[in-house]
């Protein structure tokens, strides 16, 4: 199988997605990780040309170069750009004690499977690391920075913070997102703290990680979706389910939505989240 063997009526190769050696199918947001990935240990002096070797030997990827070119140059990390001085240096993520709501914030995107559309859609989840809390997410056939943006600020009026002098961190992986000059921008206009989690650290990001785990076993994996209207209303109806009604032993055994109320009370239990 190559990349053309997959077409739509048009003749032309269906958007969105390569295959890999075993036939899987692997999105472009995935792939644009792999080639942070590949820029961050070893390749910042590679061009497009040598960073596609490496996608087929690393990660076994079907992809030829002129993907790989337009994939790189979304990133903006073709050699001529990759000798700008970075806007914002990167900070990395540090140990820290999380000991109430509105604290720190993980963000990480999530991707699905429509069978019936033969598609990805995308899940992009903010959540309070104290509360447990899904603050507020993006679901969507794409997920860009505005998307990531746009879901930042809801989350941020939903617990009426916006325009508020707060000590809020956001701790997200290096996902495209999140290393753009719009996100930064965003947070320094809105007085965040971003911080991003080194590579291969899964673990520096470990909660919304673990609500992602959830999302997969306990919702993703059990359907086959025929539509995105299906896939939506499947996923929406199980973040409330997790939000309101998922009881979390960490929380006292009551729901995230029901611990966070109690925090605002003063009624809840301290914790001391260490991460």
């Amino acid at each position: 199988m190559n990349e053309d063997t997959k077409i739509n009526k048009g003749g032309r190769p269906i958007p969105g997605y390569s295959f890999d050696k075993d036939g899987n199918h692997i999105c472009d947001e995935q792939i644009k990780e792999y080639i942070l990935k590949i820029i961050e240990t070893e390749g910042l002096y590679y061009g497009y040309c040598k960073i596609t070797v490496l996608l087929r030997r690393k990660f076994n990827l079907i992809i030829n170069k002129k993907k790989v070119y337009r994939l790189c140059k979304e990133l903006e990390v073709l050699r001529p750009q990759r000798k700008i001085k970075p806007k914002f240096p990167r900070k990395i993520a540090i140990n820290r004690e999380i000991t109430t709501s509105n604290s720190l914030w993980e963000v990480d995107v999530k991707y699905g499977y429509i069978h019936g559309e033969d598609r990805f859609f995308y899940i992009a989840s903010f959540l309070d690391v104290y509360d447990r809390n899904i603050v507020e997410y993006h679901m969507g056939l794409s997920c860009k920075t505005e998307d990531i943006i746009v879901t930042l600020k809801r989350g941020l009026m939903k617990r009426e913070l916006y325009n508020k002098k707060i000590n809020l961190i956001i701790r997200s992986d290096n996902g495209p997102q999140f290393i753009s000059n719009k996100f930064q921008d965003t947070c320094k206009e809105l007085k965040l703290e971003h911080e991003r989690i080194p590579f291969k650290t899964p673990n520096k990001n470990a909660h919304i990680e673990a609500f992602h785990r959830l999302l997969e076993d306990e919702c993703l994996s059990r359907y086959e979706f025929k539509s995105y209207t299906e896939a939506y209303e499947a996923v929406s109806e199980y973040i409330k389910f997790y939000n309101k009604v998922r009881i979390h032993s960490s929380l006292g055994y009551i729901s995230p939505v029901e611990f966070y109320h109690k925090t605002l009370e003063g009624t809840a239990k301290p914790l001391k989240i260490k991460l």
